[in-house]
């Protein structure tokens, strides 16, 4: 296989981009436009950078806004205003852009968010600053005043539909305040491919209707399954998976009536999966999530810090009726999603980050597992060790844990490796922090490539606030106000304060209408996303990329002559101007945009052939 043809061969070396080196707020970036006068100036800059406040308009120039994507894609850039005068009523509209012939890309594709800062009072780590930091992308409703000698970027972002022709796309963005108007071009280059509606990197990230509720302040069924289904939309366009697709549609199982006279293997659960289907089948064909977690009742579980034990009905697993309770529960399910075709997207994760003290009980509970149901995902957060081999199938190491002798070594036993960041590992490697630099969790993707790792996984998407922290529950914490995850939990005493790092566990934001917990009623939108979140999307689609080329190869393996195909393997390869090592990687999106740009056009040849 190619993949593991290119995982055996040598990185070239190469010398890390120079922004590694400098200090990320001052390296030189963006271009000026034409659309600079005397009352702002105009510039732009890729989507992988955290423009500060203050930041200078750089000296480059260029005539427009430029972004490249193939369909079915969405990519961004940053088109920022630096009044050097108070601007009062600032508004901006973007419209259609026109390609070939008579193609377009409708207005309603091109959207204009809002670039807000967050005041980070406690950095993340040593190498971060406390200050204003730009994360929320809030959508700009309606006008703004803008500040003098102030940076104000907006998230320009583009949705290329399917079925329309590859080419080069122009319009123009419109910007208007009280007397002040300005327009800038922007440019689309549309690749001529699609991407598919779902990813292959698998992603599972953790996710709390719970939180929606309390701060939408949803009571109603009927509203929660509105406003839930927007956030399902919203984590489906930026290729996440939530762990539960269906919080208000649970497995609907009813077992029979225990009594002293019932026999074992009389105890067998009598399912109806109408809503539980129903409500997979639009996670999966219509949000395009591409995996889930499978609870199975009877396991017990728990983490390194306590854990409960294995018991079913009543009984304790060393009963038989326990044993043929779980088993005919695990059977049913299994082949349910067999039928279903979902066997592929399910996996058990029922114990999270074991100690050596809780290894023999979590291979006991995967063992029964195995027994009852061997074709279901058996997910562990933990590294390969000795004494649970033969029990996971799919290892999900967090990311500085990851080790690739063992890895090799257990895939030649068809199993499958994920892997993870959360409160760890913090600089010098790639996080999800919101006070480090914007490339880290795009790259974080490549590095998931240039391992041959299968997924990514993150413990939650929207903590929004600690009731350990924050215990008074009529006042949570605002994100926008305390950017900081603080620690729940594992014994923290109520009211403390123990920072996880800043934004940990929070890629969305509530509306800005429900930041509080408290609107005056039912909030109806949908969320709120994030730089950080943007970036796990473009990662994502980098990684599809990859995958789209490298498939491409596989197909077109005997029509290649041995110098075509090595060009384009290489290809395949991570640059070390990207990322050399686990700590070694360009806080520059440049380097990424050119290699992926190179991919693009490699994979239009190769599709033609």
């Amino acid at each position: 296989m190619l993949r593991k043809t290119l995982c055996l061969l040598v990185v070239l070396a190469g010398q890390i981009a120079s922004a590694q080196k400098s200090d990320y707020f001052s390296a030189p970036y963006g271009e000026l436009l034409a659309g600079s006068g005397e009352k702002a100036d105009l510039w732009w800059a890729s989507s992988g950078w955290k423009i500060s406040l203050d930041k200078p308009a750089p000296d480059a120039q260029s005539w427009a806004v430029e972004i490249r994507a193939a369909r079915n894609e969405a990519e961004a850039a940053q088109l920022v205003i630096r009044p050097k005068v108070t601007l009062s009523n600032f508004s901006i509209y973007a419209g259609q852009l026109k390609g070939p012939g008579e193609a377009v890309i409708g207005a309603e594709n091109v959207e204009v968010l809002e670039v807000r800062y967050v005041k980070v009072e406690l950095p993340t780590d040593k190498s971060s600053v406390a200050g204003p930091w730009p994360d929320p992308l809030p959508p700009l409703r309606g006008p703004i005043d803008l500040e003098a000698n102030k940076n104000q970027p907006l998230w320009v972002r583009i949705s290329v539909p399917r079925n329309i022709p590859a080419g080069i796309y122009t319009g123009s963005i419109n910007l208007a305040a009280r007397n002040y108007k300005a327009e800038v071009a922007l440019r689309v280059e549309v690749y001529d491919f699609d991407l598919p509606d779902q990813m292959t990197c698998k992603t599972a990230f953790g996710f709390s209707p719970g939180n929606v509720y309390k701060y939408h302040r949803l009571s109603d069924d009927r509203q929660k399954r509105q406003v839930l289904d927007k956030y399902w939309a919203n984590l489906g366009a930026h290729h996440i998976s939530p762990y539960d697709p269906a919080p208000l549609d649970a497995i609907d199982v009813t077992w029979p009536e225990i009594t002293d006279s019932i026999s074992s293997w009389e105890i067998k659960p009598q399912f109806d999966w109408t809503n539980w289907d129903a409500a997979m089948a639009r996670a999966i064909d219509h949000h395009n999530f591409n995996s889930f977690r499978l609870s199975i009742p009877g396991l017990g579980g728990g983490t390194f810090h306590a854990r409960s034990e294995p018991e079913l009905l009543g009984f304790s697993e060393d009963t038989s009726e326990y044993k043929a309770a779980f088993s005919a529960y695990c059977y049913e399910v299994q082949e349910h999603l067999r039928e279903k075709g979902w066997l592929d997207e399910a996996f058990v994760y029922w114990f999270d980050e074991p100690a050596p003290k809780d290894y023999e009980f979590v291979m006991n509970g995967f063992a029964k597992l195995r027994a009852a149901a061997p074709d279901i995902a058996r997910m562990l957060t933990e590294q390969v060790e000795p004494n649970l081999i033969g029990g996971p199938d799919i290892w999900c190491s967090i990311s500085n844990n990851f080790k690739a002798e063992q890895t090799e070594e257990r895939r030649k036993h068809g199993e499958k490796f994920w892997w993870y960041v959360c409160t760890g590992p913090k600089a010098p490697y790639c996080t999800l922090f919101i006070d480090h630099p914007g490339t880290e969790l795009r790259v974080w993707l490549w590095q998931t490539w240039q391992r041959r790792i299968d997924g990514i996984l993150v413990w939650q998407s929207n903590y929004w606030t600690s009731p350990t922290a924050y215990p008074n529950s009529e006042r949570p914490q605002n994100p926008y106000k305390d950017p900081m995850g603080w620690q729940t939990g594992y014994s923290t005493p109520e009211g403390a304060k123990r920072p996880w790092g800043n934004g940990d566990g929070r890629f969305i934001y509530p509306p800005e209408a429900a930041a509080d917990a408290r609107p005056a009623g039912p909030v109806l939108d949908g969320p709120v996303d994030s730089i950080r979140w943007e970036m796990l999307r473009d990662g994502i689609e980098d990684y599809e990329y990859l995958a789209i080329l490298e498939r491409l190869l596989m197909v077109n393996e005997d029509v290649l002559d041995d110098g075509q195909m090595q060009r384009y393997m290489s290809l395949l390869y991570v640059p070390a101007d990207i990322t050399s090592d686990m700590t070694t990687f360009t806080k520059d999106p440049a380097p990424i945009e050119e290699h992926r740009d190179l991919v693009a056009r490699a994979i239009v040849t190769l599709s033609k052939l």
